[in-house]
């Protein structure tokens, strides 16, 4: 109410001031003059309107990214367009700034995320979408998201508008990687598209059906054979000697074999446990492998010829058990698969500023194929022959497990019908190497 007052006082106060000018224009000029300075006044008036029109039309239009100055009530309107604009910039800022830090955070997302709007088109995507499904910001925006995921099963679980599990699926364009999708409306019918990296998950997995699968079939053998005899041998009447003996020979070997696996089982799961973290310190690795030596040229008993080369006296900061049991493993499969007369020779020495404990044997050597597969547990490259000497498949997995402990990389060279070697390369921050006095 206080405005309107003001603004009625003004125009008052205006039109006193015409009526008063005019009285004396007519007083001094006569009619006609008057008459015609009015309509002058006026035409300069309307003149000055125009303009100002003009002027904040083309401001309107962008041509001019500042505002006019004016006198009067233009001098209002356009010092209040000032503040508003002031006020639209700033909160425009604002709100970009806000965007940005929501697509910075949004692209340092481990998940892939797609935004689809209401018939599923990409508005955007992350970085990590881009890698995980295919698609280019820049050229795929609009696009409809079937014509870049052309899975039947995608396009099913999309139509079927039922989001509450994810959808896991292979993709096609990237070789081995297993995707976890799932849709998330919200909006005004909009969704969001998260994919998730699930391929160690999901390979993690098969290796544990595969373990389970393989330690049943392992043990299903020698308890079928031993269960097998006990039932033979339970039978009244049946007091053969020799036959006695020989069933009570064969359940001690199969019993043995049962716990060579329970024992490695045991030593891969005290590998695998974070929490329980085993005690380093100097590990004497000439005088670890001396004894090594002498434990192999009795498990060969006369039939190969074992050397042992130690070129250096350097010794490793470790856990003693479990380097004895990786190089052990090392030492036992190559006397278990080099034939009787062949060569093993055991070596310890630097190269190229790292330890490396080697193995090598003059045995049946190993197919290409089959030697980035060797240390996945009870993987074997002839089946027959590893349960004729012995082994139970766990080994190289030990090994392995060792050496990663260790922060040690395991190296295979083999070529079939010459031999293999197997290498562990220990990094110099494990090295103690000894004084010389």
């Amino acid at each position: 109410m206080s405005s309107f007052w003001e603004r009625f006082r003004e125009h008052a106060a205006n039109l006193i001031l015409i009526t008063v000018v005019t009285g004396l224009l007519l007083a001094v000029l006569g009619t006609l003059a008057t008459l015609a300075l009015y309509n002058v006044a006026l035409l300069l008036l309307v003149i000055y309107h125009w303009r100002q029109l003009a002027v904040l039309d083309k401001w309107l239009q962008a041509e001019e990214s500042r505002l006019p100055s004016g006198f009067g009530k233009w001098g209002d309107v356009f010092a209040r367009l000032t503040r508003l604009t002031r006020d639209q910039s700033q909160k425009h800022r604002q709100i970009s700034s806000a965007l940005e830090l929501l697509r910075r955070a949004t692209s340092a997302m481990p998940e892939g995320v797609v935004i689809m709007d209401e018939i599923d088109r990409i508005e955007w995507c992350n970085p990590v979408a881009e890698k995980h499904l295919g698609i280019n910001a820049s050229v795929d925006t609009g696009q409809h998201i079937t014509h870049l995921m052309r899975q039947t099963q995608f396009a099913k679980y999309l139509a079927a508008q039922n989001y509450s599990e994810p959808l896991i699926i292979k993709q096609s364009r990237h070789q081995g990687l297993t995707l976890s999708i799932q849709l998330v409306p919200y909006g005004d019918k909009q969704k969001l598209l998260l994919s998730r990296d699930v391929t160690r998950f999901e390979r993690i997995q098969t290796m544990r059906r595969d373990f389970v699968a393989n330690v049943s079939h392992e043990l299903r053998t020698p308890l079928t054979v031993v269960g097998g005899f006990l039932e033979t041998l339970s039978e009244e009447g049946h007091s053969d000697p020799e036959t006695r003996k020989w069933a009570l020979t064969l359940m001690t070997d199969q019993t043995r074999r049962m716990q060579s696996l329970v024992e490695d089982l045991l030593t891969l799961s005290r590998l695998e446990d974070t929490e329980n973290m085993a005690r380093e310190g100097n590990v004497d690795v000439p005088e670890m492998l001396r004894k090594l030596y002498d434990e192999a040229q009795s498990l060969s008993a006369g039939r190969h010829h074992i050397s042992l080369n130690l070129d250096t006296d350097t010794k490793l900061l470790g856990n003693t058990d479990e380097l004895r049991s990786a190089f052990g493993n090392l030492i036992s499969n190559a006397i278990r698969y080099t034939p009787a007369g062949g060569n093993i020779s055991l070596n310890w020495a630097m190269r190229d500023g790292q330890g490396v404990f080697s193995v090598q044997d003059s045995g049946m050597g190993i197919e290409p194929q089959h030697i980035p597969r060797l240390t996945e547990r009870f993987y074997r490259v002839d089946h027959g022959r590893s349960r004729e000497t012995g082994g139970t498949g766990l080994g190289l997995a030990i090994v392995k497990h060792v050496l990663t402990c260790h922060q040690a990389r395991l190296e295979i060279d083999s070529e079939p019908g010459k031999g293999s070697l197997f290498s562990a390369w220990f990094p110099s921050a494990r090295l103690i190497v000894q004084e010389s006095e």
